[in-house]
């Protein structure tokens, strides 16, 4: 197929995330200053979008605490540089099973909540974006499933349509993307939707440019859509993105280093990524110019 490289290309700085990650690199933020101080370092850097979950500040596990992301909120759109707030809605579908033999009652570690629980703090704090992740998967660990029912993401998918809020389908594999299409034609999700292609997260889809392509081409021609895969392939996928015509997500959720022995932090991920992106003749989209080509609307701080 001929190259449909973007010219006009938007980066989303995915800052922390929800794996272990914190404790294997002291630079991942953890409290609310943090992930709001490393997400406004990002946009300065040259990210449209911050896509941010939030961490317990003592231990760094992942949290649904509301005060938290009220305050990652408040103080992302307190700052002096405009950027778009993605949050992600991806916790309270988590599954552990016991052991293969006895696999019930679930184990530590599950949590799993209804959908107006999940979506509280994206009522609370009306992000311009937040994320839907469109199907259930296994993950790298042995009995952790992720878990996202049809009559769950209907729930949701709705629920952030009347709120306003645009859904990022993060889609895992192909079938997720042929469910976000049914949510469209449903009537849940609007016409164009938002995909984030998540390459190479075990045990999704592989991050070889068969599969990626495999991704792409079910895709619907009208959608936008990003991609990102992991760890040393995240600046790879940078430029196979722009060059089958997608955006852009690099950041510390995704990838932990700069370079062999050095760790990053999400503004540098950021600068590499603009600097990839204008090598290859492409020009890095603001938030402003992100907000009319989403159909976004700006959203004020919210009434303290």
């Amino acid at each position: 197929m001929p190259l449909s490289m973007t010219k006009n290309v938007f980066i989303t700085c995915a800052v922390t995330g929800s794996g272990s990650t914190q404790d294997r690199s002291p630079k991942v933020p953890r409290s609310p200053k943090e992930i709001a101080d490393s997400a406004i370092a990002a946009a300065k850097a040259g990210a449209a979008i911050v896509h941010c979950h939030v961490r317990d500040p003592e231990t760094g596990t992942p949290s649904r605490d509301l005060a938290l992301y009220r305050e990652v909120t408040d103080r992302i759109r307190d700052a002096d540089v405009d950027v778009v707030l993605n949050l992600t809605a991806g916790m309270g579908g988590d599954m552990v099973f016991g052991d293969t033999e006895n696999p019930l009652p679930v184990v530590a570690g599950t949590d799993m909540v209804g959908a107006t629980e999940r979506m509280a703090h994206i009522a609370e704090c009306l992000p311009e974006i937040c994320t839907l992740d469109c199907g259930t998967m296994n993950f790298a660990e042995a009995d952790y499933v992720m878990t996202n029912t049809p009559g769950m993401l209907r729930a949701m998918g709705q629920m952030m349509t009347d709120l306003g809020v645009k859904p990022e389908i993060e889609a895992f594999d192909t079938g997720h993307l042929w469910f976000a299409k049914e949510l469209v034609k449903e009537g849940i999700l609007k016409d164009p939707a938002l995909v984030q292609l998540c390459m190479g997260v075990p045990w999704g889809a592989p991050n070889d440019l068969n599969t990626f392509m495999a991704m792409v081409n079910n895709v619907p021609d009208s959608w936008n859509w990003s991609a990102f895969s992991l760890g040393r392939d995240q600046m790879a996928y940078v430029a196979a993105s722009i060059l089958a015509g997608g955006n852009v997500r690099v950041g510390l959720e995704d990838n932990l280093w700069l370079g062999k022995g050095e760790l990053a932090e999400n503004w540098q991920l950021v600068e590499r990524a603009r600097i990839i992106i204008e090598n290859m003749g492409g020009k890095l989209m603001g938030p402003a110019e992100v907000r009319a080509q989403l159909g976004l609307t700006k959203r004020a701080p919210v009434a303290k």
